[in-house]
């Protein structure tokens, strides 16, 4: 339920591959099987997308790989440019502010003080070039930290809170687990403090026990430091260890929503009774 303090507010999101067209939007989904568009080779990859993110609420987007949950999350943290809709985040100052209609420019800031996201990949969050310190300095000097050791000492801390031993940072990033590296860019997405944190699959390619141990990181991070998170997943067990709500999109729309933890007992659609009984397979 959407509430006048809301971090973000998500209306109408879309975004399509292609000619857009009224044929295209009412000929695809899942009533139809598919998010192909067969007579114009559109993609209507996420369609009227609604949903909003309290303070400190984490709320999941799940579905199967092309269910549209990435491409929701992309275009929220600016990688992908939408079609429709708005996404109103409330800064660091109170000011509301549409993601979709920044410069980049503003887009660059926003992403330095403001929202973060931690992707599937470390290597699109990280520069594997230079140290787990390194990557941490980053977005702290370009929101204008100069003093070393304040930068050093703050890099020492987010390691630390994401459970980095201190004496790997000054080790390239290259050299590290595929876990680590995952621990890292946590600490990075939270140099400065962000308002909003988006999560894109952080455990997927991850052994299971690895995996155990980054959810569990990722759920006391949240926890602790109260903040407001959208999770992707392709997995509802993922879903349900870190959200409170959740949203299941097939075929780029949104087909069931509520209560992570009463959808997971009781799902109406279909497709999230295919999900959860996967996740208790």
């Amino acid at each position: 339920m959407s509430g006048s303090d809301d971090v973000l507010r998500v209306e109408g999101l879309g975004r399509v591959f292609g000619r857009l067209s009224p044929e295209a939007i009412e000929q695809t989904g899942p009533e139809h099987g598919t998010a192909k568009h067969g007579p114009t080779g559109t993609i209507v990859a996420a369609w009227d997308v609604s949903f909003d993110v309290a303070p400190g609420e984490a709320i999941g987007l799940i579905g199967e790989s092309g269910s549209g949950k990435s491409t929701v999350m992309r275009c929220i943290a600016g990688d992908l440019e939408p079609t429709s809709g708005t996404a109103m985040l409330r800064r660091h100052d109170g000011r509301m502010t549409d993601l979709f209609r920044l410069s980049p420019a503003e887009r660059r800031a926003l992403r330095i003080d403001d929202l973060s996201i931690v992707y599937q990949d470390p290597a699109e969050g990280l520069d594997m070039r230079i140290t787990a310190g390194g990557n941490i300095a980053e977005p702290l000097t370009a929101a204008g930290w100069r003093h070393f050791g304040d930068i050093r000492a703050r890099a020492a801390a987010l390691l630390d809170k994401t459970e980095v031993p201190i004496t790997r940072m000054d080790d390239l990033v290259r050299e590290f687990s595929g876990g680590m590296r995952q621990r890292v860019q946590l600490a990075k997405a939270l140099a400065n403090n962000p308002v909003l944190v988006l999560l894109d699959e952080p455990t997927t390619g991850l052994d299971a026990s690895v995996a155990a141990g980054v959810l569990d990181l990722i759920r006391n991070l949240l926890d602790d430091l109260g903040l407001a998170a959208v999770v992707v997943s392709h997995d509802f067990g993922v879903i349900d260890m870190l959200t409170t709500r959740c949203l299941v999109m097939h075929h780029g729309r949104v087909v069931e929503r509520g209560l992570t933890d009463q959808l997971f007992e009781d799902p109406i659609h279909p497709y999230s009774q295919r999900l959860v009984a996967a996740a208790r397979a």
